[in-house]
This record gives structure tokens, C-alpha cells and sequence, in this order.
């Protein structure tokens, strides 16, 4: 699940460093895609810190979200659509339909949470700015993170652009997708396949949006 996605199970979590955490596994590899941490596997250091025990819990909730959602029948079956109808606008591209369509599900749950209010962007990146950047670089230290310069000038950018909001167009969301192709694929979508993909990703919003809450339902029930 995307960001915001993330954000809907703690919405109405007091506690920032928790939110921070759900987030954070998706924050650190937008920064550094080569990064990979397992905090989860040495709990032992981060005992004894309120802050970070915090931020761990968060980090964990985030692992069990993406472990339900993308084993779940309604993300295979969504994305099976959003493929067939993805498929016409990139079959001459090297982009994988299946990619396109497992990132495109997610960041659409992100805009239908939007546009049914059942999120508030700006609460979101407001929490993100109460976190104590000295638990945080404490707790990414003990990650053994490298390179936290980079990571901390993406957030602060993250935190900044508010990005997310633009979320709320579904033609933003197509040039999302776009530039995280482009990361992985030399090849860009042009003008006219980006329309293409805002008007799939139309037709797919009517479908979702009939049944979308059930998933978010579904995980919910099994969080602890």
C-alpha cells in the first residue's frame, strides 16, 4: 500500500512517532533505493526509548499492513483489471503491465481516501513534523542506515512539497506512475499515453470505488 493508504489505520493515532513509522519503510527506499533494513529482526535495540520502541511499532504495522493487502484476493483481482485495461497503452513499451497496475491500485486507494474524506492529508504531514529528528536518526543509526543526510533531505523535501495532495487529480496520479517508470525503464510514456492511462484509470476508479472499503475493512480486523 501507498503512503496515505498506510496512514488510514493510525489516522486517529495521537502518538507521531507511530505514524513516522508506518511510513517509514516506504520513505527510506523513495531516498535510497538501495537501502535495506530489518529493525524488526534485532528488537532488543531499540528497547528502553520510548520514541523509537514507538517508531518500531510503527515500522511493524507497516510489514503486517503490505503482508495482508498483497496476499489478499481483492489485490489480485484488482490488479488483474487495471492490468487488462493498462495493457493496450504500453504493450509497445518495455513497462510491465503488472507493475503499472499493482503501483496504479495503490496510489487510486490513496485518492479515493481523499476524495471520501476519509483521510486529511495535511493532518498526515503534520504528524510527520512533530517526530523528534534525534529519535529518528537515533533509531536509523541502530538500522545501521547509511548516508541519513540524503535521507533526511528527502523528508524534509517530502514534508515540505506536500506532494500527496496532488493525489487528488487522476491525471496526477498517471504522471506519478510515469516517473517511477522512468526510474526503472529508460523509456518514458509519452503525452499522449499518459492521457491514456488517466482515462484506464478512470474507468478502473468506477469499478474500485463500488467495493475499495473492504480491503481497508479486511485489514483492519486483523491488525493488533
Amino acid at each position: 500500500m501507498n503512503f496515505l493508504s498506510h496512514f488510514y489505520f493510525d489516522r486517529f493515532n495521537n502518538n507521531s512517532n507511530v505514524v513516522m513509522g508506518v511510513v517509514l519503510p516506504d520513505l527510506v527506499k523513495n531516498a535510497s533505493k538501495a537501502a535495506n533494513l530489518y529493525p524488526q529482526k534485532n528488537e532488543f535495540l531499540f528497547i528502553g526509548n520510548i520514541d523509537e520502541e514507538s517508531l518500531l511499532k510503527g515500522w511493524k504495522r507497516h510489514l503486517a499492513v503490505d503482508l495482508v493487502f498483497h496476499s489478499s484476493q481483492f489485490f489480485l483481482e484488482k490488479t488483474a483489471v487495471l492490468k487488462k485495461l493498462i495493457i493496450p497503452v504500453v504493450e509497445n513499451t518495455p513497462i510491465r503491465p503488472s507493475f503499472l497496475a499493482h503501483i496504479g491500485l495503490e496510489l487510486l486507494l490513496d485518492h479515493l481516501l481523499i476524495e471520501h474524506n476519509l483521510i486529511h492529508v495535511n493532518h498526515f504531514y503534520d504528524k510527520l513534523s512533530e517526530v523528534n529528528k534525534s529519535s529518528l536518526r537515533d533509531f536509523l543509526e541502530h538500522c545501521k542506515l547509511k548516508n541519513q543526510e540524503a535521507f533526511f533531505k528527502f523528508l524534509d523535501q517530502f514534508i515540505s512539497s506536500k506532494y500527496l495532495l496532488s493525489y487528488q487529480k487522476l491525471e496526477n496520479i498517471s504522471y506519478a506512475l510515469n516517473r517511477i517508470c522512468m526510474r526503472l525503464w529508460p523509456e518514458t510514456l509519452s503525452e499522449k499515453q499518459i492521457n491514456e492511462i488517466t482515462f484506464q484509470l478512470s474507468i478502473f476508479k468506477e469499478i474500485l470505488q463500488k467495493d475499495f472499503m473492504e480491503i481497508f475493512d479486511s485489514i483492519e480486523s486483523k491488525l493488533v
